[in-house]
């Protein structure tokens, strides 16, 4: 005789004992399982169980067969390829790719296209890119046009042989294909709206008897400051009185008005001074790259639960040893640098800072993979230096121009932005004393770094001439407690105080 016993089963026996027999365990220690499903079976020593424990495989395999057949059933409706031409889809330019927005055809329909040219210019979550072409022919068919946004995997260009058609394969392709390009309102859509509303015209009669053509937003605006229309000239279509032309109208000035009063002359003057001006406005289409930031930042802030720490570091040894180190000869040396080198070498002393939230787990990294955020004209980029714990001042030096100059020319692959697990973001040299910033996840903190700024200090019960920098850690407090934050700030502050530490 056996049982099966589930979950709420077991939990039973246990707050109200069970009887004599043997476990078998379906769930061992340390996993999970969802309710109801084989935890234990209980029954006579020796007892054969195994039909018990074939069952759930049947069922196992019955359903990848039912899945197997599903998937052979979306994959029969392929699209057949005709023979000399090469379908060219939207790629995936970086792991984290979803669509993509051609920025510029480099090439247009009719062109040559020799292997290896660049046929375009696409926006991805990162960065923009050049996408080159592996095929030769012509340019046959553009799927995707300037600033549009289409998924990856769908149709971006066709290139074939010249006067190849074309036009059954790519009406084909449409059809059975899921993915459809975006297309952005354009100028001309809206057009038609606002002529619409700027046409509408009411009649108006004049002191004259003539008809006065104003709009209707125009005559509202008159009516409410009291302008008689007839008194203003209209700059719109035909005459036709606007908005701007009520707003900017401005009274003549009356004449002075003459009253007697026991041989003296008062004169009463009008003021009808009107504040004039034109509201306005543009929506300016946000470019891929800022979707995704908006994204991902909104996604970290309200995910994350965010700290701050923040302290002072004297900076006076540094600025000395940064000026000795820069007397070498083809040696450039930034405070910044040196910065991202103490945080390295404050990370091998403080894992726990080097981490990542997984959900069920916290990932200890490794390894040091510090990212520099970047200020580019569509955002941020956060270029990474891999293993920037072996790496000397003057190799961070170097290879931080490196990535940021590849940043600002849209010349960096996806591979040199990807793995960070610290980052550091710094605005001293915009003069700004103190900030905090959102969490770069997976990262664990980001550390914000302000400006030198001369100030008075005490030293040794003297107050001196001082240089101080204040630095602000985000941490995460999932993975990252106060405590381990602030031990992490303290040996932060002893390496930049102390430069030469960092040298050994």
């Amino acid at each position: 005789m056996n049982s099966f016993w589930s979950f709420n089963s077991i939990c039973s026996c246990i707050f109200g004992g069970f009887t004599n027999g043997f476990f078998f365990f379906g769930v061992q220690e340390g996993e999970t399982a969802p309710v109801d499903t084989l935890l234990a079976i209980i029954g006579e020593k020796g007892e054969d169980i195994s039909a018990l424990l074939v069952e759930p495989e049947e069922k196992s395999t019955k359903k990848e067969k039912t899945v197997s057949k599903t998937t052979e059933d979306t994959t029969t409706n392929t699209v057949e390829t005709p023979e000399g031409i090469q379908v060219i889809t939207m790629p995936r330019l970086s792991d984290t790719m979803t669509d993509g927005t051609v920025a510029t055809w480099l090439k247009k329909e009719g062109d040559t296209v020799e292997e290896g040219d660049i046929l375009a210019e696409i926006e991805t979550d990162k960065a923009t890119m050049e996408f080159e072409s592996f095929h030769e022919g012509t340019l046959l068919y553009i799927g995707v046009k300037e600033g549009e946004t289409a998924p990856v995997d769908s149709l971006l260009a066709i290139i074939g042989e010249k006067g190849t058609n074309i036009a059954d394969f790519v009406a084909s392709y449409k059809t059975n294909s899921s993915t459809e390009a975006i297309t952005p309102t354009s100028k001309e859509e809206e057009k038609p709206v606002e002529n619409k509303t700027a046409t509408t015209t009411q009649k108006t009669t004049s002191s004259s008897g003539g008809r006065i053509l104003a709009s209707p937003l125009a005559k509202k605006i008159a009516k409410d400051k009291n302008i008689n229309l007839a008194n203003v000239s209209g700059s719109g279509e035909n005459g036709r009185i606007i908005k701007k032309d009520v707003e900017n109208y401005t009274p003549a000035v009356e004449k002075p008005v003459e009253t007697t009063q026991t041989q003296s002359t008062q004169t009463t003057v009008v003021n009808n001074f009107i504040p004039a001006g034109e509201e306005g406005f543009e929506d300016v289409k946000n470019s891929q790259m800022r979707k995704v930031i908006a994204k991902r930042l909104g996604e970290s802030k309200f995910t994350a639960p965010h700290y701050y720490l923040t302290i002072e570091v004297d900076m006076s040894t540094a600025m000395a040893s940064r000026k000795t180190i820069n007397a070498i000869p083809d040696t450039k040396v930034s405070f910044n640098d040196m910065v991202v080198k103490a945080c390295a070498m404050a990370l091998k002393k403080h894992p726990q800072v080097n981490t990542s939230w997984i959900g069920d787990a916290t990932r200890y990294n490794k390894h040091i993979h510090i990212g520099v955020a970047v200020a580019v004209d569509d955002g941020l980029l956060v270029p990474v230096l891999k293993f920037t714990d072996q790496m000397s001042l003057t190799q961070i030096g170097g290879k931080v121009k490196e990535l940021a100059g590849k940043a600002r020319t849209k010349k960096i692959a996806p591979n040199e932005m990807e793995g960070s697990t610290f980052t550091i973001s710094n605005l001293g040299m915009f003069g700004i004393l103190e900030f905090t910033s959102i969490i770069n996840q997976p990262n664990s903190a980001i550390l914000s770094v302000g400006a030198i700024v001369q100030k008075p200090v005490v030293k040794d019960g003297q107050i001196v001439v001082g240089n101080t920098m204040k630095i602000t850690l985000a941490c995460d407090h999932r993975t990252v407690d106060g405590a381990t934050g602030a031990q992490f700030l303290q040996t932060l502050r002893t390496f930049l105080e102390n430069p030469v530490t960092m040298l050994a």
